[in-house]
């Protein structure tokens, strides 16, 4: 019994769907979108695909934050301490923001981290999002309609992202918050 019992606390811990383990959960938060836009939920910045599921091949994009299901999903989780650092770090698959380039309309992608330019991220006081070496471009989620994804109930939205001009026009699409489940 002692040993079914080890092998299911185990398994838990590792595998458990949608989940960040217990000791990664006080420094894993999301990054919302201040403004809801269209979604009551809100949109956070999450890899594209399905929480454990998630493809970081094909980058990220605004989606409807999960926290409303009470915890913070893995595929919407970074490091609260790398952020600090200017580093947007999905530890739930070890891997790091990154832009395509430094221009405008300028995608996100994943990548391994490793420092480069086009990784370090800063979150600016006044919530906007740039790189570091390009402060003229912010982090933006995409305007017009929304697109429905595959789950939820209502049913979960999805917003491009990209970088463009930093603009008080656009401040609705490009003001960020970092928020805890805790």
């Amino acid at each position: 019994m002692k040993k079914f019992l080890l092998i299911f606390f185990t398994y838990s811990i590792l595998f458990l769907p949608n989940t960040v383990r217990s000791e990664d959960a006080n420094e894993l938060v999301e990054i919302n979108l201040v403004n809801q836009i269209d979604e009551q939920r809100g949109y956070c910045i999450d890899i594209k695909g399905y929480k454990l599921r998630a493809e970081v091949n094909r980058g990220i994009q605004a989606h409807t934050c999960y926290s409303y299901q009470g915890q913070i999903a893995i595929d919407q989780g970074f490091d609260r301490k790398k952020i600090i650092n200017n580093q947007f770090f999905f530890p739930g698959f070890n891997v790091c923001m990154e832009a395509s380039s430094i221009a405008a309309s300028g995608k996100l992608l994943l990548k391994d981290c490793n420092l480069r330019d086009v990784q370090k991220f800063i979150l600016m006081n006044d919530g906007r999002i740039s790189l570091v070496s390009n402060k003229k471009l912010c982090l933006t989620a995409s305007q017009g309609e929304s697109r429905k994804g595959g789950g939820g109930s209502p049913a979960h939205l999805i917003r491009s992202i990209l970088f463009q001009p930093c603009s008080d026009k656009l401040m609705n699409y490009q003001k960020w918050n970092i928020r805890s489940d805790q």
